[in-house]
């Protein structure tokens, strides 16, 4: 699976000075610099270099300074990564190409072109921000068919968590999720109830969540 580069690309971008979360607006792996201007890197991942890879980071190339395609590169020296073509047209579109060895080793194929032209400034704004807003490292970047940890899922649990005590009012949140109120009054997931006027407590599916999170909390390694 793509999440078993997760964690070898990461540690590279680290090293090279970024704060790396996974799975943010739909891109396996977001890049910040603490300098001014922030500087925005996108690394997408596939098992194999492909033409759907190559096709995911021209679509990311438009919000970011600098893209990224990493995969596994073949034990027998056959894959994309030892094509000349294809590299050309990374280099031709300022892609930079990641290889991972089965050990877990980052090499670089073909160095990125920076800065990239932006063309959407309003979606790049939208993955900063969620970068920035999300505790922690979550979601493993390449995960698939599992609910994407952002930060608005996150202070929906908080306000689970802190509601599993017994009803409260959204002020009796505000301090740990300063928008509470807002996220009980929609009541994205279900999980809350209004047990009557300025009162919440949790549905049973709220219930259920808490089981859930608990359980993941124990296991899950990219938090």
């Amino acid at each position: 699976m793509e999440t078993t580069l997760y964690l070898p690309v990461k540690s590279f971008l680290e090293r090279a000075g970024y704060t790396v979360k996974g799975e943010i607006g739909g891109c396996d792996l977001v890049g910040l610099s603490d300098g001014d201007p922030t500087v925005v890197v996108i690394c997408e991942l596939k098992l194999t270099f492909n033409l759907e890879l190559i096709l995911q980071a021209v679509d990311r190339a438009t919000v970011c300074d600098e893209v990224w395609i990493a995969a596994r590169i073949s034990a027998k020296g056959r894959g994309r990564e030892a094509d000349k073509r294809y590299r050309d047209l990374c280099r031709r579109l300022g892609l930079g190409m990641l290889g991972v060895s089965d050990r877990g080793e980052v090499s670089v194929i073909v160095s990125s072109v920076s800065p990239m032209p932006r063309t959407n400034p309003k979606r790049r704004t939208r993955l900063v921000k969620e970068h920035r807003k999300r505790e922690g490292d979550p979601s493993r970047g390449g995960s698939t068919r599992v609910p994407i940890m952002t930060a608005y899922r996150q202070q929906a649990i908080a306000c689970a968590v802190a509601l599993a005590g017994g009803p409260l009012r959204p002020r009796d949140l505000k301090q740990a999720v300063p928008t509470a109120g807002q996220i009980l009054l929609n009541n994205y997931y279900g999980w809350f109830e209004r047990i009557e006027k300025g009162v919440y407590g949790l549905t049973p599916a709220g219930l259920q969540v808490l089981e859930s999170v608990a359980a993941e909390g124990a296991t899950d390694p990219a938090g």
